[in-house]
């Protein structure tokens, strides 16, 4: 096998078990807190995670070590209002539209790249991005009128995880592993604060347990993306991460009972269209568009 059809397999994998992870996690959220929720998953990612801590140092001594702390830090901070913004989105929307709001933060990415990143980006490219933001407006439409508070989470959610994208430009000569590390480290934190405000009794070991998969499946899905971008070529492997837009819907229909409304597949459809032209811009003339970040949560 080679190293491109590794590495799209792998993203394969990695997509469901996000999905699977977002769908576990919105079963877990109906009956109990999100930072409860939020508080176990990052124990049981903890203790996976656990080896690579301890090497070399604890995750203070790490971010302490790292290169530029304060985005360092930043970045994780971004990532824990993501998480809590993605788990409070999922408590009021159906999984699949949510979903659809966060794939188009790439699109949010190349829109602000020009100011922040100073970036150049062509005629083409702007097109392609105004056609995802139209395909955001026809997903807020009818959202709004069902849950506006569950789309304000989205939105928020959705700018958290494109400030992590853009973070993670600069933060390029930080391994993996680490920026792993530090986010674990402030999900944690930021569940061991606000867990106790809202604390629900677990019904049983059956939940304990779902609760502490929820860590194992995300650390799994985090592991095999990163894994394949290493091995394949990134226009290989980055337009395969919009599978998890067809797992959302299969987890939300079988498992919830949505059905996605035709605007929601339009609204999708357009965000898709936008962020494959995006992600094939030519180098030449532009710089080269961002590989989607680890969707899901």
């Amino acid at each position: 096998m080679t190293a491109n059809r590794a590495g799209a397999l792998l993203m394969l994998l990695g997509m469901a078990a996000f999905a699977m992870n977002d769908a576990m996690g919105k079963w877990l959220v109906a009956d109990y807190g999100v930072a409860q929720v939020i508080l176990l998953r990052s124990l049981a990612a903890g203790a996976v995670m656990l080896p690579f801590v301890l090497r070399g140092g604890g995750a203070l001594r790490r971010l302490a070590s790292a290169p530029r702390p304060g985005l360092q830090a930043l970045r994780a901070a971004c990532a824990t209002i993501e998480v809590f913004c993605f788990y409070l989105a999922v408590s009021y929307m159906p999984l699949a539209d949510v979903m659809a709001f966060w794939m188009a933060a790439p699109i949010y990415v190349v829109a602000i790249s020009p100011l922040i990143l100073n970036e150049r980006v062509g005629a083409r490219t702007w097109s392609a991005v105004g056609v995802g933001f139209l395909g955001v407006m026809i997903l807020l439409a009818p959202a709004l009128q069902l849950s506006g508070l569950g789309v304000l989470f989205a939105v928020l959610g959705t700018a958290a995880f494109a400030a992590i994208m853009i973070l993670g430009r600069s933060l390029r000569e930080t391994p993996d592993r680490d920026l792993v590390i530090f986010q674990l480290a402030a999900a944690l934190a930021a569940g061991l604060l606000l867990a106790p405000l809202d604390w629900q009794p677990l019904r049983g070991a059956g939940d304990l347990g779902l609760l502490f998969l929820l860590g194992l499946v995300a650390t799994a899905a985090h592991m095999l993306v990163t894994r394949a971008l290493k091995l394949a070529d990134a226009s290989v492997v980055a337009p395969l991460q919009y599978s998890l837009l067809v797992w959302g819907a299969l987890f939300g229909f079988f498992v919830f009972g949505d059905v996605p409304a035709g605007e929601m597949v339009i609204g999708a459809a357009l965000i898709v269209g936008s962020g494959l032209i995006i992600l094939r811009r030519p180098a030449p003339a532009e710089a080269p568009a961002p590989a989607l970040a680890e969707a899901g949560e």
